[in-house]
């Protein structure tokens, strides 16, 4: 039994067993609940599925680039596309905008939100980077001396606050800090070995080490020590000596652009997915040795640690999929997340199928609406709830203008 409701901003919910929670579905303005489907027998992977709590809430028709939470997660930064950011405060079930970022020309490519400073930096494909600061209510931008001669392409805030990264597509990395003496923010190169757009960036929890996909296909490791502001950093499992600009990784054999890295809790193994439709690991603490794993999924957008040895990644496949790294060569698929909704076509019968294969040479249905949440590829994952060790709850922001909430539930 089934009622037919529209894409991601309604969906079915189906659930008997007593340890499975009900999702529900909102717009940024109105939330409410669905009724739960009454069905009686489901398969192993339903209850496999169902066995989630998700929220879903849609930001307009406008595709969601990126987004960021700030400490608490009672307010987020999304940017629908375009040289704007939306800062959206949670009232109850509810998200209410309340700030517009509005000093970029460009398409923002990256937003990223300081929980301790509580400092936005962004990016733009105007060239520019600015931090954001909250002054008496009202967001003040400090332009960021960059220097970069092609557009931005993402933005990452250190684990101590006290620099970011930013990517761009003139072939290096800018590394950012703030020099009190001249009241701005100035920025060190690293171009050793790029030679392409780089894509994603990811930091190391010693604040020190950064990883870098790049479209070139390499996934790079590098040194970002900074004397000026930062104590000498002692040996880690990448390397001993760490000089401004060290690269302690590269790994040529990535098969494709590398769209997304990720270090784990632990900062002893690094995840990337790449547009062949491949997720990697290196193994820090076994020389370095890649393993590589190529899905019969779409190709991969965004990549997650949510324990030491668990990953979610997401993409143009437009749901989460959960994989598992226990050591070199036992990367696996794990299971698609996600509750899958309900068509008309799945309560058509057989009879009425054939009629319309044979009036109209259809099924007289448009296949427009996936069988997912999203209804487009999905382009970043965040942490919501837990620590980097134990991610208990994150979020998805897609190319149809929603954003999921997922609960992990090992």
């Amino acid at each position: 039994m089934g009622v037919s409701l529209r894409p991601y901003m309604e969906m079915f919910i189906i659930f008997t067993e007593p340890q499975c929670s009900a999702a529900f579905v909102s717009t940024a303005q109105s939330p409410r609940s669905l009724t739960p489907d009454l069905r009686t027998e489901y398969t192993d992977s339903e209850k496999e599925l169902l066995c989630y709590n998700m929220s879903v809430y849609s930001f307009g028709l406008e595709p969601l680039s990126c987004h960021a939470w700030n400490k608490d997660r009672t307010q987020i930064a999304i940017s629908p596309n375009s040289s704007v950011v939306n800062i959206y405060q949670k009232k109850g079930k509810e998200w209410s905008k309340i700030h517009e970022l509005k000093e970029h020309s460009g398409r923002i490519t990256g937003i990223d939100w300081a929980p301790e400073s509580n400092r936005i930096v962004t990016c733009a494909s105007d060239r520019n980077a600015y931090v954001w600061t909250l002054k008496d209510g009202v967001w003040k931008p400090t332009l960021v001396l960059v220097r970069i001669n092609r557009a931005a392409t993402c933005v990452k805030w250190s684990p101590l606050e006290n620099k970011f990264a930013l990517g761009s597509g003139a072939k290096l990395i800018s590394v950012c800090y703030f020099e009190k003496e001249n009241d701005w923010w100035l920025s060190k190169h690293i171009k050793k070995g790029i030679c392409s757009t780089v894509l994603s960036l990811d930091w190391h929890p010693n604040n020190i080490l950064l990883a870098a996909g790049s479209s070139d296909l390499h996934c790079r490791v590098f040194s970002t020590y900074i004397k000026e502001i930062e104590d000498k950093p002692g040996p880690t499992p990448w390397g001993v000596k760490m000089p401004f600009g060290e690269m302690l990784l590269e790994n040529k054999d990535c098969g494709g652009w590398v769209h997304s890295v990720a270090f784990s809790p632990s900062g002893d193994t690094l995840a990337w997915v790449s547009h062949n439709s491949s997720i990697s690991v290196a193994d820090a603490t076994q020389g370095k040795e890649v393993t590589q794993l190529t899905t019969e999924h779409l190709p991969l957008l965004s990549v997650l640690y949510i324990s030491e040895t668990e990953i979610v990644a997401a993409g143009h496949d437009c749901c989460p999929y959960h994989f598992s790294y226990k050591g070199p060569g036992k990367l696996e698929f794990v299971r698609k997340l996600g509750l899958a909704k309900q068509t008309s076509k799945n309560s058509m019968s057989a009879m009425q199928h054939f009629r319309n294969l044979d009036k109209k040479a259809t099924t007289d249905e448009e296949d427009n609406e996936l069988s997912t949440l999203h209804q487009n590829s999905i382009t970043q994952l965040c942490v919501v709830e837990g620590d980097r060790a134990k991610v208990e709850k994150f979020s998805s922001v897609s190319l149809d203008g929603a954003m999921v909430l997922w609960e992990f539930k090992p």
